[in-house]
Parts: C-alpha cells; structure tokens; sequence
C-alpha cells in the first residue's frame, strides 16, 4: 500500500491533477453530459422562437425619412375638400410620363389629410420633386464576396464536459447599390403666390426606388400637415415586403 510521505505531499499539492479527486467519476460525466443536452435543447428552441418572429415580420418592410416640414398660412389652414392643382417646373414638364407617376402618389397622399384635387377651380397649387443619388457598390465587392460574416445564415453548437455553446451567423453583404433620396413638396397660396406649406423627406438605404417607398415617403412628409411640429423627424412607415 503507498503511504505518504513529505515528499510525495508536496508533489501532490503542487501537482493537483495527479490527484484522484480529479479524475471524474462515472456520475459526473453522466450528469455533465446531461447539462450539455440541456444546454444544445435551449439553444434549438431559442433559435426556432427567434425564427418564428422573424417569419411574422418577413411581410413588411420599414422606410425610415427624416422629415423637415415648415408652413405659414396667410389665412386659415385648409380644411376637408381643399382643391389643389399641381404645378410643374419646365424640367418636370420634359419627363412627363415620371413626373405622371410622381404626382398620381403624391395625389393619394393628399386625399390622406383631406386635400381634393381640382384643376378647374383650385386655391393651393402643389409642386411634388424627388432626386434620387445611386451609389454603386465599390469595385472590390465582386462575385464570390460576401462582405462580413458568413456566407449564409445558419446556427453552429459547440460543447464540451465544461459546457456548451452556441451562436448565429448572418451575411452582411454591400454588394447592391445604396440610394440617397429627397423629396419634397410645396403648397402654394394662388391668392398671394406665396408658398404657405414645404416638407422635405430624407431617406437612403438599399431599398431600391419602388413606388412603394416614394408613397411612404409622402406619407411621412405630409405626418402632421398642415401644422406639423417644427424640427426635423424621424418617421418610420411600413410598406408590404
């Protein structure tokens, strides 16, 4: 039998993994092996919860403007049935068909906060613009570059008897171009020829130029008419995806 000596105590001390209590027992391992499973079963559900709100959320899409909005009306603000006409620029009046399709949004907008448009008998004229800047994606990101992150989504586990681990990997790719847009509309007073109402929106991202974002842009920017809060506004509309 070994018996102990002050030797081998001190090696025992400075060398505690040659002690037997180190060394786990079958028990252990089955209980470390349980926390484990248990670990990687959170992880998997945790991850399906997340997907499952992130699928509700899938069908809609969000447009962020800053909106800058000013009035001064020279007599009373308009009320309900309001007519208006629109009023184009010459270089407006060249790209006819786009400035058709930039009015026919800006017209249910209007028809929103209770403006009616008449161009037979109207008292406010309404001037709508948008400029559109489109930023390419820089000449490194080209097939096969997937930006930061992973190639593609996905969920890697890792454990051990010490526990377990895991994570989510998401792509961030820069490869579609990025789009800077303003938009901005005048109400113009036809007794006085004096602009009563301006808003400018603001806003840019990746989301390409659909009508359905340059109608939630008129949306924000009309958000408050015709006495808007002074200051510039961060407004957020949802759009169908």
């Amino acid at each position: 039998m070994f018996q102990s000596t002050p030797l081998s105590g001190r090696i025992w001390k400075r060398f505690p993994l040659f002690q037997m209590s180190s060394i786990p027992l079958k028990g252990e391992v089955s209980n470390r092996s349980l926390f484990l499973m248990k670990r990687v079963l959170a992880a998997v559900v945790s991850v399906a919860v997340m997907g499952f709100f992130m699928a509700g959320c899938a069908g809609l899409r969000v447009v962020e403007s800053d909106v800058t909005a000013f009035y001064n009306w020279s007599a009373a603000p308009p009320a309900p049935g309001t007519a208006y006409r629109f009023e184009r620029l010459p270089s407006q009046q060249i790209v006819g068909a786009r400035q058709d399709t930039l009015e026919g949004l800006a017209r249910t907008a209007l028809a929103k906060i209770g403006m009616e448009l008449n161009p037979a008998a109207p008292r406010y004229s309404v001037q709508v613009r948008v400029t559109t800047l489109v930023i390419e994606r820089p000449p490194y990101d080209g097939p096969g570059y997937d930006g930061f992150g992973f190639a593609t989504p996905g969920v890697f586990m890792a454990g051990s008897n010490q526990g377990a681990a895991f994570g989510l990997s998401f792509p961030m790719r820069f490869s579609d171009p990025y789009y800077q847009r303003e938009l901005t509309l005048l109400v113009r007073d036809l007794t006085t020829s004096q602009v009563v109402f301006e808003t400018r929106a603001l806003n840019d991202g990746v989301q390409k130029e659909t009508l359905a974002v340059l109608s939630a842009m008129l949306d924000a920017a009309l958000q408050g008419f015709p006495q808007p809060p002074p200051g510039p506004r961060r407004i957020t509309v949802q759009i169908p995806h």
